[in-house]
C-alpha cells in the first residue's frame, strides 16, 4: 500500500487526485487556483467541471473523468467534501482503483466534520494523489513567515518593521493580508519599509490594536489614548484590544531577565524578542506582575463584567505607559 505525497500549497501542481484540506479557505483557494493554472498554461483547452459533495449523484464522476474522444485534458473540482454525499464515497472509492491519466480530480474537505473518512482514508494511503494541507494561519509568526514568504517568491524584501506593521495592519484576515502584499510588490521601491507600509496603509494601522499597545508600552500615554478613542469611535471592539495588550506584555514577561531568550524557547519570531526587549526599558518585575493582573481585570471588564469598559481600557494604557505604576496622571 502506498501513501498520498504531501505538498505544500504553494507547490502545488496537478496529480490525479489531488487531496485539499484544512480550514483557511484562503490557501486552499490559492492551492486550487494554482492547479488550474498550471493544466490551462499546458492545454488551453482544458476542461473544467465544478461539483458540490452534497448534491453529487452516482456515476458523476466516472462520467466527466472519463476521457474525450479527443483526449483533452479535464479538471474536476468538488468542494464541500466535509458534507459529501454516499455516493460520492462510493464513487470515489472505484475512481481510486483506476483514475483517468488525462483527468485531474481535486477534492476540498475542510475539516469541519469527519465525513467521507473512508474515502479520505483511501486517499491518504494511494501513492497516485497529493494532500494539500491548508492549516489555519494564527499566530503572529505564521502571518511573519506568510508575509516573509509572499515577498521572497517574488524575489523582493521587506523590512522587518515593515513587515511586524503589515501583519498588526492586517490581523485578522489572511485574505486581506495576501492583497495588501501583493500591492505593495507593485511598488517600484527596492526594499520595502515601514514608511510605504504607512504610505498604503497607515489609517488602517493606526486604528488597530497593536498600535495602541505600541504607544502605551512606548510610554506615549497621550497618544495611546488618542489611538484608543479613534480607534472605538470607528467600531473597533475593545476585546482585540486587550488581547494585543496581553500578547506583548506575556511576551515581555517571558523575555525579562532572560537574555537567552529565542524563538524555540518563547515562541515567537526573532523580532518580537527584540522588541519586548526595547518595551522593556524602565519596567521592573514588580512592574510586570501590576501589568498581568490589570490586563486580567481590564479582559473581564470588556466581557461584561464592569459597566464601563472604555474606562477600564483606558485606566489599562495610563498604568502600561507608566511601566506598571499605579500613581499615574491623567
Amino acid at each position: 500500500m502506498g501513501k498520498a505525497k504531501q505538498v505544500s500549497w504553494r507547490d502545488a501542481k496537478p496529480a490525479s487526485i489531488v487531496f485539499v484540506s484544512g480550514p483557511e479557505e484562503y490557501l486552499a483557494d490559492r492551492a486550487i487556483r494554482s492547479i488550474r493554472d498550471h493544466l490551462k498554461s499546458s492545454d488551453s483547452g482544458l476542461e473544467i467541471h465544478e461539483l458540490l459533495a452534497g448534491d453529487y449523484a452516482p456515476g458523476q464522476l466516472t462520467d466527466l473523468a472519463s476521457p474525450s474522444l479527443f483526449m483533452e485534458p479535464r479538471l474536476v473540482l468538488i468542494s464541500g467534501v466535509e458534507k459529501c454525499s454516499d455516493a460520492l464515497i462510493e464513487d470515489g472509492l472505484s475512481y481510486l482503483a483506476d483514475p483517468s491519466a488525462e483527468t485531474t480530480i481535486v477534492l476540498r474537505h475542510n475539516s469541519s466534520s469527519v465525513r467521507g473518512k473512508k474515502l479520505i482514508d483511501a486517499i491518504r494511503s494511494s501513492d497516485l494523489a497529493v494532500e494539500i494541507a491548508c492549516a489555519e494561519i494564527k499566530k503572529d509568526s505564521e502571518k511573519a513567515a506568510f508575509i516573509q514568504a509572499e515577498f521572497a517568491s517574488a524575489g523582493r524584501k521587506i523590512t522587518p518593521g515593515a513587515l511586524r506593521a503589515l501583519a498588526d495592519a492586517f490581523a485578522d484576515d489572511l485574505a486581506e493580508l495576501a492583497a495588501a502584499c501583493s500591492q505593495l510588490l507593485s511598488d517600484q521601491s527596492e526594499s520595502i519599509d515601514e514608511s510605504i507600509v504607512d504610505k498604503y496603509y497607515g489609517g488602517r494601522v493606526e486604528t488597530n490594536a497593536f498600535k495602541v499597545a505600541d504607544a502605551a508600552l512606548a510610554g506615549q500615554s497621550a497618544e495611546a489614548l488618542a489611538l484608543l478613542r479613534h480607534a472605538l469611535t470607528t467600531g473597533a471592539d475593545p476585546v482585540p484590544v486587550v488581547a494585543a495588550f496581553a500578547m506583548k506584555v506575556r511576551l515581555m514577561a517571558k523575555v525579562y531577565g532572560n537574555k537567552y531568550a529565542s524563538a524555540s524557547t518563547v515562541g515567537a519570531q526573532p523580532w518580537q524578542i527584540d522588541r519586548a526587549r526595547k518595551d522593556l526599558a524602565g519596567w521592573s518585575e514588580e512592574g510586570l506582575a501590576t501589568a498581568v493582573m490589570a490586563i486580567a481585570t481590564a479582559d473581564a471588564a470588556v466581557k461584561g463584567m464592569e459597566r464601563d469598559p472604555v474606562f477600564a481600557l483606558e485606566k489599562l494604557v495610563l498604568l502600561l505607559a507608566n511601566r506598571g505604576q499605579e500613581n499615574t496622571e491623567t
